[in-house]
């Protein structure tokens, strides 16, 4: 009996966790998995990142990439998450430039070439308080997040970051779950901006970041998500 009560919770476990392995590029959703998204660890546990000072961090993959998907400056481009975002938490962007001559396919963007593109954060509700549902989380029970490339991002090719930050635990330092992927793309219709800051994963967050822990009680009024800030473009 305690055998099966195990096997049931960690089938609900695992129910309950997600992973990006799609795009949806100029609207249209890629049919199969790790098309143009790097295969990350998850693959089949749908578990996340916990050591935020683990390379990990950085595309959390399993093997190199394959496909790049191709896309305009200026356009939206969305993940979806298999088969939801079941935790509540911010969804954040980011976006590292690969450089001339190599390969996207196994390059590792190690070092200060991450910035931030977009962060779908919390909102407050009428009370001034944020919550732990759907009223304070956007993203939260979503399947799909998209965000807009920067119009004067320059063109070339980049790897695309998505994280979600889960919350649900975060009580303490080292409770909140990262889950997150890496997709290839090329840009094209591109700009001549600098985009920045610039950081490294992992280096960008600290475990006892305010942005990584949660308190149900008392019930919060703010919260900032970890990292720089969105770069405008």
């Amino acid at each position: 009996m305690r055998l099966v009560t195990c096997l049931l919770f960690m089938a609900a476990t695992a129910q309950a966790h997600y992973r990006f392995s799609k795009l949806i590029v100029g609207g249209v959703a890629e049919t199969e998995e790790w098309t143009s998204i790097r295969q990350t660890k998850n693959y089949q546990g749908n578990f996340g990142v916990t050591d935020v000072n683990s390379p990990d961090m950085r595309c959390f993959q399993m093997r190199p990439g394959t496909g790049t998907a191709r896309v305009t400056a200026g356009d939206k481009l969305g993940f979806i998450a298999m088969s939801a975002i079941t935790h509540f938490g911010p969804v954040q962007f980011y976006m590292a430039r690969v450089p001339d001559g190599a390969d996207i396919n196994t390059w590792e963007a190690a070092g200060n070439v991450w910035f931030k593109v977009g962060s779908i954060s919390a909102v407050k509700n009428a009370n001034g308080q944020l919550t732990s549902g759907e009223d304070t989380w956007p993203a939260y029970n979503k399947q799909t997040v998209e965000f807009t490339i920067p119009g004067n991002v320059p063109s070339g090719k980049y790897l695309v970051r998505v994280e979600s930050i889960a919350l649900h635990q975060a009580q303490s330092v080292g409770g909140a779950q990262i889950y997150l992927s890496c997709a290839q793309v090329e840009i094209a219709g591109g700009g001549n901006g600098n985009p920045g800051p610039l950081v490294a994963f992992p280096g960008a967050y600290r475990a006892n970041d305010p942005g990584l822990l949660w308190s149900y009680y008392p019930v919060p009024t703010s919260y900032t998500a970890p990292g720089p800030g969105v770069w405008q473009g």
